[in-house]
């Protein structure tokens, strides 16, 4: 299924936090947007080779507009930059999505854990737990209460189930509450920085965790060192590629002048997932899941390899 993909314009321009600017991003002639759900995120093409990935953090029922929220990063690769200073309301840009690898899947109960600007995609996660009548809590932090984005409306669910933690206040995150005694039929959702789902992913029982990344975790895949040469096979037209080692699979289908969609080139955004039609994946990326990848039925092109000696992709 194709991507919805227009220039959108920025309807409203405000600040969430030190360092965070929220922008809601409209059709310029009104229509409405598709739906998305709580995990969505959408690609944000700011200018040429300058395209970043933001989470959707507003209403999914209000497709009048997409509500995405950016951290300044001074020592970041220029996105953010643009965005803060050259981004203005009435400006248009180019949105494609949305996507979404981080779904809220159905639970009685929730854990959920954010770290600084990780709370855009929990955020409505939060509403859709409510909704449905499932227990849930959350665990906040941040390096100070200036930073963190959307504590207003996150008073709005009271004391009891909300613990915002700054870290000048209180240190690192506490995990033991949250992670020590997790009841069965709980999932944990947990986005922020590596550090923070590392810590996380190490103190989480099996099967319950979900996580977004918005850096690529320590190699993934790869146990057996295959980095070793193989082919692919382009579905569509049978056209056979040879992928020598350490060219991904990416940058070989485009220098035969395949289209392909990328963006990060580093496994974490997906925008360049395919459909494996044969053939054994090495999956070195930072967005599927651990059924998705036992699947083997998509892989993430910019850093994942075969498993073998051929693939078979529907390219």
């Amino acid at each position: 299924m194709s991507l919805y993909e227009a220039e959108l314009v920025v309807g409203d321009r405000v600040s969430a936090a030190e360092g965070v600017l929220a922008l809601t991003l409209r059709h310029p002639l009104g229509e409405d947007l598709p739906d998305w759900e709580p995990g969505a995120h959408v690609d944000v093409v700011l200018g040429p080779g300058l395209e970043r990935q933001f989470s959707l953090c507003g209403d999914p029922g209000d497709r009048t507009g997409w509500r995405v929220a950016v951290l300044r990063e001074p020592a970041g690769r220029g996105g953010s930059a643009y965005v803060h200073e050259r981004l203005g309301v009435g400006d248009k840009v180019r949105v494609r999505g949305p996507r979404n690898h981080f779904r809220l899947e159905p639970a009685p109960r929730y854990r959920f854990v954010a770290g600084g600007i990780g709370i855009t995609p929990i955020l409505p996660m939060l509403a859709a737990a409510e909704a449905a009548g499932a227990e849930w809590t959350l665990l906040y932090g941040g390096r100070t209460l200036r930073s963190m984005a959307f504590t207003g409306e996150l008073a709005r669910y009271g004391g009891e189930r909300v613990t915002v933690a700054p870290q000048d206040v209180t240190g690192l995150l506490d995990l033991g509450p949250v992670l020590d005694d997790v009841p069965d039929g709980t999932l944990v959702y947990c986005c922020g920085p590596g550090p923070l789902l590392d810590a996380v992913e190490e103190r989480c029982p099996a099967g319950v965790l979900r996580v977004e990344r918005f850096q690529p975790k320590a190699r993934q895949g790869g146990e057996d060192g295959e980095d070793g040469e193989f082919e692919v096979v382009l579905g569509r037209s049978g056209r056979t590629l040879t992928v020598a080692p350490g060219v991904s699979v990416l940058d070989t289908v485009r220098a035969a002048g395949v289209e392909v969609l990328y963006s990060c080139t580093e496994g974490t955004c997906g925008t360049c997932e395919t459909d494996v039609l044969e053939g054994t994946p090495d999956h070195r990326d930072s967005v599927l899941g651990e059924e998705e990848r036992a699947a083997g039925e998509t892989m993430l092109i910019c850093v994942s390899r075969c498993r073998g000696e051929r693939l078979v992709l529907d390219l």
